[in-house]
């Protein structure tokens, strides 16, 4: 059908007196300026050719041309004018078999139910259908992770001169050393450090200070982009040197979300925006990121949540196959604290509902991360309530922190209260693409397929062959922008502690006590978090397995052989605090929480036996 009087806009004819068409076209029309929506009601004496009933039942196209489409194909026509989506959908229905058909019949059931449909809307939307934005979430996302930068970087200042300093246990010379021996003209490449032009202890303060001072200015003043450059090169350059002390997975996610950021702050940067935009912004507000970057954020936190469930399958481990993972977890946990003390003497039955709700959170939750605004609300909710669990019960550093900061981007600008709301009320507008803003779709799409592949490989454990995507990886690899992630893969089922001893004549043996991991059964446990005691974490891991799996115990031995200083600061009680040790031994003892009646009357947190010896006595060599 064509109609005499063509429009010079676009237009859309619509029902008026269906909630369900107002709100969709409304929300549509937002991003489609040029198309002209009208009820027909209003308008039919404009087209005197298209019908009443065939408006009653359908949405109308009028092309500009004259053309007019209704039902399916004038949806899809309305939808591609908005977006890059509906453009994309327009063209697989116009190009699949049977897509045509199949649309116009899921048009036609939609129609026929309006009041049900209408209903589900409002239940999944709520009472706003607008476009969602993200405006707030993503100001105090980035105030957020600059508060996280400035909690890591101040806890790497307190320990990195000991772990990789030049009296450190695995001192960054030697590393560095080590990388050129191996990778030559490309170590740079392989092994990316801002530490290559400068291998020094002050260079390593210097990195951690400046982390903080960005992170500092990220928390005031989110939409200074240089900021979050400065944060991304000073930690990778601290990770890529921190060795076995760097390899959390916590690590690669704050390096994964500040790569983010710097794109979010580096699309919508001052020297890229047009004038008007320049004047309007300040340097103490960010702009309103465009809604393809939450999709990024929010295919992050799935994956995070999604490859942590999936990997519990996989693994095999029969104490999650059989729900009983978390009955031991509290105790056994690598820093454990007094409420995981608490949480471990709980019932059975609460440790296996317990489980059944991780696997539900973590398998089930995360594809609500792309559902609509309420169903993605009520996903924030319980991904926080979440992660508040596990940082009440456990010292994981940043970790939960890090998730519940990428929650904000589950949460649209409507849901925020009113008087937060207004603090953002300045007329800046969509934040609005400059040049680098072309490649966003792009990059969404290499971004998905790598990360998809390298979920593959790590969760699924199928090394399906992805040509082309695999030699980009390898490329990025070293820089942490993607990385694999899945926690607790397997559930420890018993505690060894090393219990690291020295003496002067081989006969009487002093302890070495450490900060915060278990030592004296009557120290109750400590609340640590959001600081990571790096060596105390890592003692958690060399007890798992011999001592030639942990190469770096042996310099760390050495050390306090050598009286370092530096490594002693690691150390809550150094028991030779003038005169270095002659003998140095680790034994392995096994640690249970004690009982609440052992609590009660012997005064004890932790009660332990003898297991082996991890290292025999050592004697240090006369100088």
């Amino acid at each position: 059908m064509r109609v005499s009087t063509p429009p010079e806009h676009p237009t859309l004819l619509f029902d008026a007196t269906c909630g369900f068409c107002r709100k969709w076209v409304a929300r549509l029309a937002e991003s489609a300026p040029e198309v002209d929506t009208r009820p027909y009601q209003e308008s039919l004496s404009d087209f005197p050719e298209i019908d009443e009933e065939a408006c009653r039942k359908s949405v109308q196209w009028i092309e500009t041309g004259g053309e007019v489409r209704s039902g399916a194909a004038a949806g899809l026509e309305f939808w591609a004018a908005s977006s890059r989506l509906g453009r994309f959908v327009r063209t697989a229905c116009r190009s699949l078999p049977g897509a045509r058909t199949a649309s116009e019949f899921g048009y036609r059931a939609i129609a026929s139910s309006r009041s049900l449909t209408s209903r589900l809307a409002l239940e999944m939307w709520g009472s706003e259908m607008i476009r969602p934005r993200f405006r707030i979430s993503g100001d105090l996302f980035l105030r957020c992770l600059g508060l996280i930068y400035l909690t890591a970087f101040l806890s790497l200042l307190l320990q990195i001169q000991g772990l990789v300093g030049s009296s450190g246990i695995l001192p960054i010379t030697d590393t560095l050393q080590i990388v050129s021996d191996r990778f030559g003209a490309a170590s740079t490449l392989k092994f990316p450090t801002l530490l290559w032009l400068w291998p020094s202890d002050t260079a390593l303060t210097t990195l951690c200070l400046l982390g903080m001072t960005a992170g500092a200015i990220g928390v005031f003043a989110p939409g200074v982009w240089a900021t979050w450059i400065v944060s991304f090169l000073a930690y990778l350059s601290l990770v890529t040197v921190g060795r076995d002390f760097m390899s959390f997975q916590w690590d690669a996610l704050l390096l994964e979300t500040g790569a983010l950021a710097i794109v979010q702050t580096v699309l919508h940067a001052r020297c890229w925006a047009s004038g008007s935009e320049r004047r309007a912004r300040t340097f103490s507000a960010s702009p309103t990121p465009i809604r393809s970057l939450s999709f990024l954020y929010r295919w992050l936190l799935f994956r995070l949540m999604f490859s942590s469930g999936v990997v519990k399958l996989t693994s095999n481990d029969e104490t999650w196959l059989n729900l009983t993972a978390l009955t031991p977890h509290y105790e056994t946990q690598p820093l454990p604290n007094v409420i995981a003390w608490y949480a471990h003497h709980l019932p059975s039955g609460f440790h296996t509902a317990s489980c059944l709700a991780v696997f539900g959170i973590e398998l089930a939750v995360p594809f609500l991360f792309f559902a609509p605004k309420r169903l993605r609300h009520s996903a924030a909710a319980v991904v926080v309530g979440f992660q508040l669990l596990i940082f009440l019960t456990g010292n994981y550093a940043f970790f939960n922190l890090l998730a519940l900061t990428l929650c904000f981007w589950l949460v649209e600008d409507t849901a925020w209260p009113r008087t937060l709301a207004k603090r953002f009320n300045r007329p800046l507008g969509l934040a609005g693409p400059n040049i680098l803003g072309r490649l966003v779709a792009p990059a969404i799409c290499l971004n998905h397929a790598i990360s998809s592949m390298v979920m593959t490989r790590g969760v699924f454990r199928q090394n399906i062959r992805f040509p082309g995507i695999s030699q980009i990886y390898s490329a990025i690899a070293p820089y942490r922008l993607l990385n694999n992630y899945g926690l607790f893969a397997v559930m420890t089922q018993d505690r060894p502690e090393i219990i690291l001893e020295g003496s002067l004549d081989g006969t009487n043996w002093e302890n070495y006590e450490f900060y915060y991991k278990p030592g004296d059964v009557y120290r109750p446990p400590p609340f640590v978090a959001p600081h990571q005691p790096r060596l105390d974490w890592q003692m958690w891991f060399v007890a798992q397995g011999p001592i030639k799996n942990s190469s770096w115990f042996y310099p760390f031995a050495q050390r306090l052989f050598d009286g370092s200083d530096s490594v002693r600061d690691l150390l809550a009680v150094d028991p030779f605090p003038d005169t270095p040790p002659r003998y140095l031994r680790a034994r392995v003892f096994n640690y249970q929480f004690a009982s609440p009646e052992e609590r009660k009357t012997d005064g004890v947190w932790w009660k332990r036996t003898f297991s082996h010896v991890f290292l025999p006595p050592v004697v240090r060599r006369r100088p």
